[in-house]
């Protein structure tokens, strides 16, 4: 099992899924309501949610390998398990919109002529408003995840 300083890897690398994907989708929420915002905060947003998204998969490894060391089969370890398996598909999806609406935005400032300029307009406010509310769902389904796993380890592990 991967520890750091002796700690189970799980329970730190988790944190950058669980703060930087809400993190994301609020940058997300903001370049949705606020049009002129997406220059200036379109990348850092889209670089949030990266490195969110590439923590899901590390978050699920490190999990995995902190389950087969703990005692015998937990029911509410494996509830944790199995909506920990719903996010990345989620994530990637949010990820992806998301980067479709920054990179759009940034081919609006470079226009060729006026269809293309309207239509790169229409594809960007579609795909942010699209990005905030994938973006909601993967903070919905990072809260559902984490009460099952907090619950797991104050409810389940170590008691008798």
């Amino acid at each position: 099992m991967f520890t750091i300083n002796g700690i189970p890897a799980h329970p730190l690398v988790i944190h950058a899924v669980v703060v930087l994907l809400p993190l994301a989708t609020l940058g997300a929420l903001l370049i949705a309501v606020r049009p002129r915002l997406r220059r200036t905060f379109g990348i850092p947003v889209l670089l949030m949610a990266l490195v969110g998204v590439a923590a899901v998969p590390v978050a699920t490894q490190t999990g995995e390998q902190l389950q087969r060391v703990l005692p015998g089969p937990n029911p509410l370890i494996q509830i944790h398990e199995q909506r920990g398996n719903t996010l990345l598909p989620w994530a990637v999806a949010f990820l992806v919109v998301l980067a479709v609406a920054v990179v759009t935005e940034f081919r609006t400032s470079r226009p060729v002529d006026g269809a293309t300029t309207r239509t790169s307009s229409r594809v960007t406010t579609i795909a942010t408003v699209l990005a905030a509310v994938l973006g909601l769902v993967v903070t919905g389904l990072v809260v559902w995840i984490g009460d099952a796993g907090a619950t797991a380890v104050w409810k389940g592990v170590g008691r008798g």
